[in-house]
């Protein structure tokens, strides 16, 4: 190293440790404040400073992400547990339909129905629009499970089948009357069997009536909604009372001949709407007496 360049660096040191006053003015005095400090010193000085400062923004832009962060890690949290609650609604509702699917009638099908039953672009997911989709698609599961149920209360509260075990001694319509003769309009169905035989309900219902009621003799009357009414007269005993609930196949009376009878049978009728109907359309859509194995 040259004699030269050892003066420079000399001179440079010398100047880094040249006095620099720091005059200060008080508003309140007329005397000022003078600080010497070394050149170095207030360079060291604005270089920390300006380190301290950038270390405060950093940390402040740090903190402010984390919170955002924070807040859009909630957020989705919270998108994805609703996302959790409505897949495993749309499985149990697949589980449901895929039951009901695997009988093989719609009868079946019906009375089956459980009453209880309470994206976008690979890469990236629009939970807005999945929402909307995963909405859609449980809004039409809700509506078929509706359906579903307004059918099944439809189909239990048709009448179906046999009310007893027995054979037609007298249809429907106009005939002639078995204990005075002429032409009398007969608004059921006459089934012989003998006294003490089962009676049962051939849908789901309320007992409306329950007792002697004149030429009827012993008689249970039905009510199951819909329209529908049914009638068994006759009986030698009734089983419920008014006000029963019964569920097709139920057991309401036994057999018998009271009231205007020429031998023990049942007078079974079915009523839609107000009207006396033929009870062998409703008797024929099943072979077995309800209840019966």
């Amino acid at each position: 190293m040259t004699k030269y360049a050892i003066y420079k660096i000399k001179l440079f040191i010398k100047k880094l440790f040249t006095p620099v006053t720091i005059m200060l003015i008080p508003h309140d005095s007329k005397r000022t404040l003078n600080i010497k400090l070394p050149s170095i010193g207030v360079v060291l000085s604005v270089l920390l400073w300006l380190i301290g400062s950038l270390y405060v923004v950093s940390a402040a832009i740090n903190t402010f992400q984390y919170y955002k962060m924070k807040s859009e890690l909630s957020y989705y949290t919270a998108q994805f547990m609703e996302l959790k609650t409505s897949i495993s609604t749309l499985k149990k509702a697949e589980e449901e339909f895929k039951r009901l699917l695997s009988f093989p009638s719609k009868a079946k099908i019906l009375e089956n129905v459980d009453k209880k039953v309470t994206t976008s672009d690979a890469g990236s997911i629009d939970m807005d629009f999945l929402k909307t989709q995963i909405k859609k698609s449980v809004e039409s599961v809700s509506s078929i499970q509706e359906f579903l149920k307004g059918q099944k209360d439809l189909y239990m509260a048709t009448p179906k089948g046999w009310p007893a075990v027995g054979r037609i001694t007298s249809g429907f319509g106009n005939r002639e009357d078995p204990r005075y003769g002429g032409i009398e309009f007969h608004s059921g169905l006459d089934i012989s069997t003998p006294t003490g035989t089962p009676v049962r309900v051939t849908a789901d219902g309320v007992a409306s009536f329950s007792g002697w009621s004149a030429g009827n003799g012993n008689l249970v009357v039905i009510e199951h909604g819909f329209g529908y009414s049914t009638f068994y007269a006759h009986n030698s005993s009734s089983l419920v009372s008014v006000g029963k609930r019964v569920k097709r196949g139920d057991m309401i009376a036994y057999s018998g001949s009271t009231g205007n009878s020429t031998g023990p049978h049942i007078h079974y009728e079915v009523w839609s709407n107000g009207k006396a109907v033929n009870p062998i359309t409703f008797i024929m859509e099943a072979k077995d007496v309800p209840g019966e194995k």
